[in-house]
């Protein structure tokens, strides 16, 4: 037997809402209800690995700093690495980081940004069709295949156009070019996502008032596209701050505070590697050091992420 209009009505004033939201409250759905519960565990399982992560590198750093003579202000502040001799100063291995990872980003970034102008501005759909999946797949290539492509093509060229004395076997200058190109498919892939998503009437306007396609896409669609952009920026930060392959080839094992690029120095990553593959003791002090590394790491990406977020929200660009 149906239900008449008049009572719809009054079942709609009394419940507070119309009928087909009860009708659809009412029917169960078992197969959204378990996609639910997955979806949850898997934010949840997340949030928890992270939680642990921090947990455990915090643990065992206070545990370094506790039993050992080393204060915070000698780690960070300390010029030399050498825990053999009880020295922990963690700088150099941050100065050459942030060294491989500038140089990683000056090549990265352009080069990134062009290809991105390229696929949004001039590419046809045949072509970006094309490229754009060809360009990402670059980025499965194994990392300590790009290690040894910087120790045995990279470094090589480098010594033939500065001098054998000039650049030493490993050195940061291989290390970084490498992880520029490593870098490239990402910074393109996102900058171009940000530049496509530009409306396409900006682009029309800066045509109808005569803006020939470069000066449309460098005047317009880039500042339109900045925080994309920048996100892109961090984020290929981010990558190569924490990689380790790389670094661990073709940088060296040198634990030297030096701005030459020439001069191999090692990094957090490349030193974490090193070590925890060694004979260390567990609960030694050198392998507790590690996880002071690791945690100064994890605050520097962190940071990083921190200023992501300000960033894209300081220069979010919306349109109706």
């Amino acid at each position: 037997m149906t239900q008449t209009e008049p009572s719809r009505v009054a079942q709609q004033a009394q419940t507070g809402r119309p009928e087909w939201a009860t009708l659809l409250r009412r029917k169960p759905r078992p197969a959204e209800t378990v996609i639910q519960g997955l979806l949850f565990a898997s934010g949840a399982i997340s949030i928890l690995t992270t939680i642990g992560i921090v947990l455990v590198l915090g643990n065992e750093s206070l545990s370094f700093f506790t039993d050992s003579e080393v204060s915070l202000v000698e780690f960070f502040t300390g010029t030399r690495w050498q825990p053999q001799t009880g020295d922990f100063g963690v700088w150099p291995l941050v100065n050459a980081t942030l060294m491989t990872s500038l140089i990683a980003m000056l090549v990265a970034m352009p080069l990134g940004i062009f290809a991105a102008i390229y696929l949004s501005e001039y590419a046809s759909p045949r072509t970006k069709a094309l490229l754009k999946p060809t360009l990402e797949i670059l980025a499965g290539i194994p990392t300590v295949v790009f290690g040894f492509f910087a120790l045995t093509f990279i470094t090589p060229i480098l010594r033939s156009l500065f001098g054998v004395d000039t650049v030493q076997i490993y050195n940061d200058a291989s290390a970084g070019l490498v992880m520029g190109l490593m870098i490239v498919p990402l910074i393109a892939s996102m900058s171009e996502d940000a530049l496509s998503a530009v409306p396409r009437a900006l682009r029309e306007g800066a045509y109808g008032l005569g803006a020939t396609k470069f000066e449309a896409a460098v005047q317009v669609v880039l500042p339109a596209a900045l925080s994309g952009l920048v996100a892109a920026f961090i984020i290929g930060v981010s990558r190569a701050v924490g990689e380790t392959m790389i670094v661990a080839i073709a940088a060296g094992a040198t634990s030297q505070l030096t701005f030459n690029p020439f001069q191999a120095a090692e990094t957090i990553t490349g030193h974490i590697a090193r070590i925890s593959g060694g004979d260390l003791s567990y609960g030694s002090l050198d392998y507790r050091s590690l996880f002071a590394l690791a945690l100064t790491l994890f605050v520097i990406t962190l940071g990083l992420n921190l200023i992501s977020r300000w960033l894209v929200s300081r220069f979010r660009e919306q349109y109706d």
